[in-house]
């Protein structure tokens, strides 16, 4: 079972703030889940092909063609936003410095 240390530094690493409920709480969890991946890494997988998925299903890519003529202008498409443009591009307040 994890400690509540471990999980406070856990935490900490994640920069998730706990409450000391939350830490007692994740304490018994985060050991369940870590206790289960030890139950798996006994499975022995030697001759197992690894895989990304198991439906079978298959990306579906078309090639990518230019057009000829864009579906939408730029300024066309700046006309939904209610905000301020500004040289064909939308103008949001400084967020830095």
């Amino acid at each position: 079972m994890l400690t509540l240390v471990e999980v406070h530094k856990i935490a900490r690493l994640a920069r998730i703030k706990l409450s000391e409920e939350e830490e007692a709480k994740f304490s018994s969890q985060l050991s369940a889940v870590l206790d289960y991946v030890k139950i798996l890494e006994e499975v022995n997988t030697e001759n197992i092909t690894p895989m990304a998925q198991v439906t079978g299903l298959q990306n579906i890519v078309r090639e990518d063609l230019p057009r000829e003529k864009p579906l939408a202008q730029p300024d066309e498409l700046l006309s939904c936003s209610q905000l301020p443009k500004q040289e064909h591009q939308i103008k949001v307040r400084k967020v830095m410095g």
